[in-house]
């Protein structure tokens, strides 16, 4: 695999906007947000980030490759769990600081590692000026304490 290096983002809102470039605007920390839906159904299934490398391997690879915030470390989508994003399509979006992947999920077409099919499995409701959660009735597709049990 070839080095993938990104240029800096023009000054030239016009080029950034309209222009043919792709120069993506990570933020402060190095990373740019991703959004994951479904290629087929256009259900939204995650939403993450990724920093230079994770996207440029994403680009190289076609399978979607993220910077994990909470472990300080780059995540390849599947590796434990099987359930690969094969990358159908990347956008980003107007000032390219965010890029919209469209993925086809093999293995159990499960994205969250609740072991369900989308991260976005619970609805906030407001009552008396708070929010209370309750699950969409959608259940996990695997065991995820038995795939993501950490060896002794």
């Amino acid at each position: 695999m070839t080095a993938l290096h990104f240029s800096e983002p023009s000054s030239d809102k016009r080029q950034l906007e309209e222009g043919e470039a792709f120069t993506p605007r990570f933020d402060i920390n190095g990373l740019v947000t991703a959004v994951v839906t479904d290629a087929s159904d256009g259900v939204l299934l995650m939403v993450a980030h990724m920093n230079a490398q994770a996207l440029a391997l994403t680009l190289e690879t076609g399978i979607a490759h993220y910077w994990s915030r909470s472990r300080n470390a780059l995540w390849k989508k599947g590796e434990t769990s099987g359930n690969f994003q094969h990358v159908i399509e990347i956008r980003t979006d107007c000032d390219q600081d965010a890029v919209w992947l469209r993925v086809k999920v093999t293995g159990h077409d499960a994205t969250c590692h609740t072991g369900r099919r989308s991260c976005f499995y619970r609805t906030v409701a407001l009552f008396d000026g708070k929010g209370t959660l309750a699950g969409d009735g959608t259940k996990p597709l695997f065991d995820a304490q038995e795939t993501y049990r950490k060896p002794r």
